[in-house]
């Protein structure tokens, strides 16, 4: 079946698919939307995936210099998302982990150029271990295994070099983003959340953190996965903690894993950083291991079929002759993975802190192993929900488990075991989910017609050329706001954390993980998602509740114009790529910000408005519905 499928631009076309311009493009998208996503994981534990923005921002930039650089092919365009997109990717990695470190007292903070290799070894493995897994996963299953957002960036491409032009929504996104993250953060001039005590209930709170970045966050995941994520923040803030409050009120001893204050003196805040996080942290790996588990079908075929691509690379040669089919060499695949495994041998800097032979060895064999599993099997759940829905958590948690486990057999504990469980972890961590990424954009192009190679060569591009400043963007955000802190909660970070310390030092509150482990067990009875569930569970309502808001836009504007499929996608796309240029602006602010603190000591001082709390609340909320009320119009209009 695959035989039959004819790309938009045909194997013997002399369109031009690679060129300078098009590749420092997509560097320079990369470092910015990287930026902005490593600022939003550390905020809310999450990323998105930048391929769309990045296909529609591509054209519009290349449109405006034809009158320079002359015409810019459609395979252009796709080589400048391509190297543009790998940096979300590499974020994703660094942020889930590498705070961690930055946590840990007895383990030294990790250089720059500690976190960079980190960044570059993993994802050049992921890379490498998606290119045998091409032809299986993308040409021949192309009718099997849709790949959303690399069949979407197809068709913003395609719609582009036929005439069309939708870049504007995403700048116009980046551009309130940015303002109205300067307002909040430059100025003050309102406070950032609005909080509201729910009477009756004993210190029950509903805060609403005023970002635009979690509202475009919230219209981009939809309706579903925003109200399950809300729902477990109204369960922990609304349900459990009044709860605690309640029955703990008369106690007149701390209750472990809090060991000073009682819970009648805690506030709301106190009793959810040392009660909740950790029911939140049980739920949360209980719904990544459940999440893998459910995967392992596909993890056992994606893995044969990537035995298969190794196996029978020599029969494949002939059919990978024409120009849409030549991947890189399988020799190039090989060396560099041996390569990559080399260094991280030979480098005593790279895995935990300073650690012996002996144990870089089990490291790097742990690396092998994990990352070339998760990343067939990366590649492969891509394919069918997308790199947003992608259980790169679940991934990691289950490599952590499996790599402390494989420590502590071997007695390599303590602050050495923990540091290089953790940097293993990352390594992993980043290759499955830059191996999601590239089967996006290799679909993309597979669609489009472009040559596979150049592809793998622009993504291993953008990994070296982004690392160094995701890394540093994670190092200026966390020298200046600190990790596990109310301006980034670190919440993905802060869960390996915990953890590698439950395998390691066993001192887990063990009865509060279990107590999570048992109510995503319930999500997933009830055929509830259970990974959105914990993750509503362990992160604040206030930051759960604005990305409701977006779901809840969203599903408004669909039901307004569920009668009119073109008008649906229309509006739907808009709003979309909007609500991406809200995150980007907002990001990059985040990270702007961070540099000022970092290199003048001190945060943003504002311009002196001090409002009552009352009239602050008021106004906070009256800017942010009248952004909400901006998104809907941007999307209601049919021009």
């Amino acid at each position: 079946m695959a035989a039959q499928f004819k790309p938009y631009i045909p194997a013997d076309s002399p369109v031009s698919d690679f060129s300078v311009k098009a590749v420092i493009a997509g560097v320079l998208f990369g470092i910015v939307f990287g930026s902005a996503n490593a600022y939003l994981g550390l905020r809310v534990g999450l990323t998105i995936s930048t391929a769309i923005p990045l296909a529609v921002i591509s054209v519009a930039l290349f449109r405006a210099l034809q009158p320079i650089f002359g015409k810019t092919s459609i395979l252009e365009c796709n080589i400048s998302q391509t190297t543009g997109s790998a940096s979300s990717s590499l974020a994703s990695g660094i942020i889930f982990t590498i705070p961690a470190l930055f946590l840990w007292e007895t383990v030294p903070d990790p250089s720059l150029l500690k976190i960079t290799s980190l960044a570059v070894f993993g994802g050049v493995l992921g890379i490498l271990f998606m290119i045998p897994l091409r032809q299986f996963l993308i040409v021949e299953e192309h009718y099997t295994l849709p790949y959303p957002e690399g069949t979407a960036s197809a068709q913003v491409l395609i719609a582009a070099d036929s005439g069309g032009a939708r870049a504007k929504n995403v700048f116009l996104g980046l551009g309130v983003g940015a303002l109205y993250k300067s307002f909040l953060s430059f100025l003050h001039l309102w406070p950032e959340k609005v909080a509201l005590k729910i009477p009756g209930m004993k210190k029950a709170v509903l805060g609403v953190e005023t970002s635009p970045a979690l509202l475009g966050v919230g219209y981009i995941l939809g309706y579903r996965i925003s109200a399950i994520m809300v729902a477990g923040g109204i369960l922990s803030w609304i349900g459990i903690i009044p709860l605690i409050a309640h029955f703990g009120d008369a106690l007149k001893l701390p209750i472990y894993p809090e060991t000073v204050k009682l819970i009648a003196d805690m506030t709301p805040k106190e009793i959810w950083d040392k009660y909740i996080r950790v029911v939140g942290a049980g739920a949360v790996a209980f719904a990544g291991v459940i999440t893998v588990i459910k995967s392992a079908p596909t993890m056992y075929n994606s893995l044969r079929i990537g035995l298969q691509g190794f196996l029978n690379r020599n029969e494949m040669k002939g059919v990978q002759e024409i120009r849409t089919e030549k991947n890189l060499s399988m020799s190039i695949v090989l060396f560099g993975a041996l390569l990559i495994v080399l260094l991280i041998v030979i480098s005593p800097h790279v895995l935990g802190t300073e650690p012996t032979l002996a144990v870089r060895i089990v490291g790097a064999f742990a690396i092998v192993l994990f990352a070339f599993a998760f990343v067939t099997v990366s590649s492969r759940i891509v394919g069918l929900v997308g790199v947003s829905s992608n259980p790169t958590s679940g991934m990691t948690i289950v490599t952590l488990l499996g790599t402390s486990s494989l420590f502590l057999f071997f007695g390599i504990t303590g602050s050495m075991g923990m540091a290089t469980a953790l940097t293993v972890g990352t390594v992993v961590c980043v290759a499955a989910s830059i191996a999601g990424d590239i089967s996006q954009d290799l679909k993309t192009g597979y669609i489009i017609g472009a040559t596979p190679w150049k592809q793998q060569l622009s993504e291993l591009i953008g990994v070296a050329t982004s690392a160094f400043f995701i890394a540093a963007a994670v190092w200026l955000l966390g020298e200046a706001f600190g990790f596990g802190t109310e301006e980034l909660p670190a919440p993905q970070a802060t869960l390996m954390k915990t953890v590698i310390e439950g395998v390691l030092s066993q001192n887990l509150p063990w009865g509060l993980v279990f107590t999570g482990a048992a109510l995503a067990a319930v999500a997933e009875l009830l055929s509830i998602p259970s990974l959105p569930f914990s993750v509503g569970i362990y992160l604040p309502l206030s930051t759960m509740t604005p990305v409701y808001i977006g779901g809840l836009l969203r599903r408004y504007i669909e039901h307004r114009a569920k009668d009119n499929k073109e008008e649906l996608e229309l509006r739907k796309e808009k709003g979309i790529l909007f609500g991406s240029g809200l995150i980007a602006g907002e990001g990059i602010l985040g990270v702007l910000l961070a540099l000022y603190a970092v290199i003048l000591k001190s945060k943003p001082p504002g311009i002196g408005v001090h409002l009552s709390p009352l009239a602050g609340d008021l106004v906070s909320a009256i800017v942010f519905g009248g952004l909400a009320f901006f998104l809907l119009r941007i999307t209601r209009t049919k021009k």
